[in-house]
């Protein structure tokens, strides 16, 4: 196991309780799950970033300059609002961690910031990228504008239909969406565009994954880059309520990052509740749900060993979620390793209880969510906590790409 420092060399806010035993080993498993199942043609590319990748990104210059962009560029750090409407409904201390609040309007930006300095330091000149709502995509668009390199980013034609406007902000910014057409055209079937593209141009091509899954060293890479996450919220904590650890944090889970970012530092802390909310779909046992933690076993998806939705044969079992960002049949590793231990309790959110958390976030707090945000809200209604407990919900995205399903319940 890795003792590392997590939170950036520069900050001002370090303290002893920043240090955390990473659950990732050297082979790029938490526990039984994790690993890089890839193809032979990937070696080099998936080799060359698992030897480098903690060096880079942790040398004073990246530091610097990524400390510097997520300041400037993205507007961090994001505001830990305490919704007094919400904590009166519900007995206890609700924070709002604001990621909707960042460029772009979710947390994938921290992430690609991160990957992008890191791919200019390997060399590369061409990005590509999947996407499910698309906020990865803008996020990977938007950074490649910033630093003049070719973008690609594959979607889901399903997806681009249901998330036009988060396709129409990709073009704007200067990348080339491409659809996948295949199987359910949603996020798994990007991937594996992506993953094929990667394939056949493996010499300049760096691949940003959006989130804690396929191989190592990708699922501790991006939760490192996203632990700015629970980094702030440590601190936000401690000048709020005089400490620096919640009762519980809350975060929606279709790969993972965003509630990997939230619960970054505070993994080995067990004074904290970690909850994970998965999409039910039209219901866990309905055949059109995405709860990869109830329904799923272990099996080998996008380089990695995880949890996921599979038939006996190990076919892959179509997920569905209302949700484009949550609609993946495999959770991340280190989230499978979370809840397969205990150490994070899983939550199947509706598409309907969805739906209705959005319409009441927006109508107490004056907050409209992306859908994926709007299952980790609902998850207040189906756990057990103590009056006075202060919980942290991560607000990951906003619900601008999302007017199109709200407008329906209108």
């Amino acid at each position: 196991m890795q003792n590392v420092k997590l939170a950036s060399e520069s900050s001002a806010r370090d303290s002893e309780q920043t240090m955390v035993e990473i659950g990732v080993d050297q082979r790029g498993y938490y526990g039984e799950f994790g690993g890089a199942f890839i193809p032979e043609l990937l070696y080099a590319n998936v080799e060359e970033l698992r030897e480098q990748y903690l060096s880079i990104i942790y040398a004073p210059d990246f530091q610097r300059e990524f400390q510097q962009l997520l300041k400037d560029y993205v507007g961090r750090p994001t505001p830990l609002y305490l919704a007094e409407r919400l904590s009166e409904r519900y007995g206890a201390s609700i924070y709002l961690k604001r990621e909707d609040l960042c460029h772009t309007g979710a947390h994938k930006i921290n992430n690609t910031i991160g990957q992008i300095l890191l791919a200019k330091r390997l060399g590369k000149t061409r990005i590509i990228a999947e996407t499910g709502a698309g906020q990865h995509g803008v996020a990977t668009a938007t950074v490649c504008a910033l630093m003049g390199l070719e973008c690609i980013v594959y979607m889901g034609s399903v997806d681009m239909e249901r998330q036009a406007p988060n396709v129409a902000r990709m073009k704007m910014l200067g990348a080339e969406v491409r659809p996948a057409t295949s199987g359910s055209q949603t996020l798994k079937d990007a991937t594996n565009e992506a993953i094929r593209d990667w394939i056949n141009n493996p010499e300049h091509t760096h691949y940003i994954i959006g989130s804690v899954v396929g191989p190592h060293p990708y699922p501790d890479m991006v939760a490192r880059f996203q632990s700015v996450i629970s980094e702030e919220t440590m601190w936000q904590l401690e000048e709020q309520v005089g400490r620096n650890y919640p009762d519980l944090v809350i975060a929606c889970v279709g790969g993972g990052s965003n509630a990997a970012g939230a619960y970054f530092h505070y993994l080995n802390d067990r004074r904290v509740r970690l909850i994970a909310v998965e999409a039910a779909g039209k219901g866990v046992d309905s055949g059109h749900s995405a709860a990869t933690s109830v329904l799923g076993t272990k099996g080998i998806i996008h380089g990695s060993r995880t949890l996921l939705m599979q038939t006996e044969d190990g076919q892959i079992v179509e997920p569905y979620s209302i949700s484009a960002g949550l609609d993946y049949p495999g959770i991340g590793p280190l989230h499978a390793h979370l809840i397969s231990t205990g150490r994070a309790e899983a939550v199947s959110v509706t598409d309907e209880e969805a739906l209705e958390s959005a319409f009441d976030l927006a109508r107490t707090e004056g907050i409209i969510p992306a859908l994926e945000t709007a299952h980790a809200f609902y998850a207040l209604n189906k756990i057990t906590f103590n009056k006075g407990d202060v919980i942290v919900v991560n607000l990951s995205g906003r619900g601008d790409k999302d007017l199109a399903a709200y407008m329906k319940m209108l």
